[in-house]
């Protein structure tokens, strides 16, 4: 299996920002997924698996971890029977939008331009623009934490805003079927152009990030509380709020992971002493 030692995570997350990984492995099957689980639990060694990382910040001392990473190799699509599309977690969201669009089958529309892997928007519940990933999955293949292959479907998944069962079950995601519905290709495409111009509209997609950087508090936006407290263009280091969204927190240039988190501090005390609303963290945080 191919692998590397003392890698830059900075290489491995659309924020840009890390250290260095202890080791990172790329398993191109399952089998080679589990063993490298089994391997980790034998030897007492910790294990992240990582999609794209395009919901990550990793401290800027590195990860003293073995980091399995799915993106490249573990990204096949497949069409079976009735509609159902079968995806490995490696597989980026994108590149399955355009597969559905490609088979005629709606329902990932809102997917389209979010820069994650099929695991990881599982794993979270990735949504935007009124869709889920919920509304279309309906089972998970996993390998646990002893290495065994196994599933969740329906609602074992527990999914629910930017959440699921995996976030604390020890379990990788390998592998999703999704359940889509025939439609016109042209609706399709219509939709999904709609929805990505609307993001390169709104949204800093021109600087690194983590997307939006706060889950959505019940009854507010987060961004929008952000920017009502003064701290749009607020900046720490080479961190920035954005001035496109404050919803959004970028690396304007060589920000360091401390940066971000001291940002993100600055905004969630100040929101939550003026406007008595208190954030959660929606991008993970790892060391």
């Amino acid at each position: 299996m191919k692998y590397s030692e003392n890698e830059p995570m900075r290489d491995h997350t659309t924020f840009r920002v890390g250290g260095n990984a202890a080791v990172i492995v790329y398993p191109e099957s399952v089998f080679q997924a589990a063993q490298t689980v089994k391997c980790c639990k034998k030897h007492g060694i910790r294990l992240i698996a990582i999609g794209n990382g395009s919901n990550l910040l990793v401290s800027d001392n590195g990860i003293s971890a073995c980091v399995m990473c799915f993106s490249g190799g573990f990204s096949d699509i497949r069409l079976l029977d009735g509609g159902v599309v079968f995806a490995q977690s490696g597989a980026s969201l994108m590149k399955l939008c355009r597969f559905a669009y490609e088979n005629g089958l709606s329902g990932l529309e809102f997917a389209y331009g979010i820069p994650g892997s099929c695991g990881g928007a599982a794993f979270m519940n990735a949504g935007a623009y009124g869709g889920e990933m919920k509304d279309v999955l309906f089972r998970c293949d996993h390998i646990d934490e002893n290495g065994n292959e196994g599933f969740l479907e329906g609602g074992d998944m527990r999914l629910s805003y930017r959440h699921s069962a995996y976030y604390g079950n020890g379990c990788v995601i390998t592998g999703l079927y999704l359940k889509l519905k025939k439609a016109e290709k042209a609706e399709i495409k219509a939709k999904m152009d709609d929805l990505l111009a609307r993001r390169k509209a709104k949204q800093p997609l021109e600087y690194p990030s983590a997307g939006s950087t706060f889950k959505r508090p019940e009854g507010y936006f987060a961004g929008a509380l952000i920017e009502e407290c003064g701290l749009k263009g607020r900046t720490v280091g080479g961190a920035q709020v954005s001035e496109k969204h404050a919803g959004f927190v970028i690396n304007k240039g060589n920000a360091t992971c401390g940066d971000i988190l001291e940002l993100c501090r600055i905004c969630s005390e100040t929101v939550l002493k003026e406007k008595g609303v208190k954030l959660e963290m929606e991008i993970r945080v790892t060391e």
